[in-house]
């Protein structure tokens, strides 16, 4: 009698390549939901920047030189933000430099954003 199918070793050579392609499909899908995580963070901390930088801009007046932190949601996230303000060789400038970091994360800055603002109240 002539049995037709597979024989066990092909069998289990078929499964143990399925079972290489899985693992690398897995490794590759956790890779992907890593990296969409940790660009969330950066788009909501650059927002968070950038909302400090106009904040500072809408004050009317410029920022003392020196550095400050505080802390700022944004959705739904908390963040924490420092600024360091410091002269130009320019006096009518002061450059603002702002680093964003998650509140209880790294101390890696999700964003970082530098601007100038004026001294002079009549340049807007």
């Amino acid at each position: 009698m002539n049995a037709r199918g597979f024989t066990l070793i092909e069998m289990l050579v078929a499964l143990a390549i399925l079972a290489v392609a899985l693992a690398a499909t897995q490794r590759a899908l956790a890779v992907a939901i890593d990296n969409a995580s940790e660009l969330k963070l950066r788009l909501f901390a650059g927002w968070v920047a950038e909302n400090r930088l106009a904040e500072l801009r809408a004050a009317g007046q410029p920022p003392a030189v020196g550095e400050r932190s505080g802390e700022a949601e944004q959705a739904g996230l908390r963040f924490r933000w420092t600024e360091q303000v410091s002269q130009t060789f320019n006096q009518d400038f002061r450059r603002v430099e702002i680093r964003v970091l998650p509140v209880g994360g790294d101390d890696h800055a999700k964003a970082t954003l530098v601007g100038y603002l004026t001294t002079q109240a009549d340049a807007r």
